[in-house]
């Protein structure tokens, strides 16, 4: 059987064996709803466990908007209007209200990326910063000791609204709700606290109420209210097709599960080899980004498999730390103890990839030159027709999973 897979702006063909292919795995057909900003008016008056956000406000409150940095997804400008609207039918000024952008461990913005992320007309309007995490105050510890750690501002507010959107995240299970606020507006310490969890086998894309790392999010909640959410579901272009408003955990689960209707897929076993790519250019540019197809496709390959991951990655590493992290540490068994005991961004990628090598070979096909592909804990193929023969040549029964859009398709093992 043949099947195409995006290589930067190429396509490759690999041939599988009909007796050897089990699946190919592409997102669910789901129907849309109305989209853009007109969702997410829908989603305000349609709230999940909460009332309307206009009846939750109080003239003479100070709000605070908390929204993604530049590094994320989520259309700020096409959410923060109808929000605002609700404010301002509740007789809330625009001088009490501040837009908090959520760097988390991430640089500051310039003020055109401020004024780009929220639009030209919020900008004007209301009061737009960034989070610092060395402003923060600790208004208490998590069952599991990390520091609740905010940025003051938002401690200060009388009311914390949070906005984000949801996609399947690695190791935090899904994006969104309470992750806003850590590690969004949190310190050093407590990120590195937190975070430090993802080495856990339960921290995995597509869990949530097993997670370690989504639980002491979430833990943080009584020291710390989130008064409402509003968060969307975007589609591979990245335009709005679903949005959830409301309680910050009910509203938030069904954002979730929203999402998994579009691209959680259920299999019936785990396969001996995974055929994986990220959909070829721009999302496979460089190895920081194609890494989030790689971890998808560890959720479909058993123990002691093989994964072919066929991305373009033209741009090489795609990140300093993430780089100086490859290089540092040669095994990956030394990577994943690196990165619980000293958390950073880029290194955790590189965790990720030694997550994936200890429970499978990874076959790399790539425009990297082989040294560097050796770095990432993988061995150069010089095509996916080479990988999968090599495979076939091993084990002539092996089972082929091919998965074309490995970073927008989560395999869930289906159990019943």
């Amino acid at each position: 059987m043949k099947y195409e897979l995006g290589f930067g702006k190429q396509v490759v063909e690999v041939q599988i064996p009909e007796k050897n292919a089990q699946r190919e795995l592409l997102p669910n057909p789901v129907p849309h709803g109305v989209g853009g900003m007109e969702e997410v008016r829908r989603a305000l008056q349609e709230p999940i466990g909460a009332p309307l956000l206009k009846d939750t406000v109080k003239p003479g409150q100070k709000i605070v908007i908390v929204t993604s940095d530049i590094t994320r997804p989520i259309p700020s400008y096409q959410v923060l209007p109808p929000v605002l609207d609700e404010l301002a039918a509740a007789g809330i000024p625009d001088s009490d209200i501040t837009i908090v952008l959520a760097l988390g461990s991430h640089r500051a913005h310039t003020e055109e990326e401020k004024r780009r992320l929220v639009g030209d007309a919020v900008y004007d309007r209301i009061t737009c910063i960034d989070s610092d995490m060395d402003k923060c105050v600790q208004v208490g510890t998590t069952p599991d000791g990390t520091p609740v750690d905010m940025f003051e501002p938002v401690v200060n507010a009388d009311v914390r609204i949070l906005l984000g959107n949801i996609e399947f995240h690695w190791f935090v299970g899904y994006s969104g709700g309470a992750k806003a606020l850590m590690p969004g507006v949190s310190s050093k310490r407590a990120i590195q606290y937190n975070h430090r969890r993802m080495v856990l086998p339960e921290s995995c894309a597509g869990a949530l109420e097993t997670n370690p790392v989504r639980m002491d999010i979430e833990a943080i909640l009584p020291f710390i209210k989130a008064d409402y959410i509003v968060n969307v579901v975007l589609d591979e272009h990245k335009n709005i097709v679903h949005c959830v408003a409301g309680d910050v955990i009910e509203a938030h689960r069904v954002g979730c599960k929203l999402l998994d209707a579009m691209y959680a897929v259920k299999i019936d076993s785990l396969s001996d080899c995974v055929v994986v790519s990220q959909g070829g250019a721009p999302k496979d540019m460089n190895v920081y980004q194609a890494q989030k197809a790689l971890d998808n496709a560890r959720h479909a390959v058993r123990q002691g498999g093989t994964i072919v991951w066929v991305c373009s990655c033209a741009e090489g590493y795609g990140s300093a730390s993430f780089e100086r992290w490859l290089k540092t540490y040669g095994d990956p068994a030394d990577c994943i103890k690196a990165i619980h005991e000293n958390f950073e961004l880029g290194g955790h990628k590189a965790a990720g990839i030694a997550i994936t090598a200890q429970k499978a070979r990874i076959l790399f096909v790539n425009e990297l030159d082989d040294t560097t592909t050796r770095t990432v804990y993988a061995t150069p193929m010089a095509s996916a027709q080479a990988a999968v023969d090599l495979v076939l040549s091993e084990t002539p029964n092996a089972s082929f999973l091919v998965m074309p859009y490995g970073g927008s398709t989560l395999p869930k093992l289906d159990m019943e």
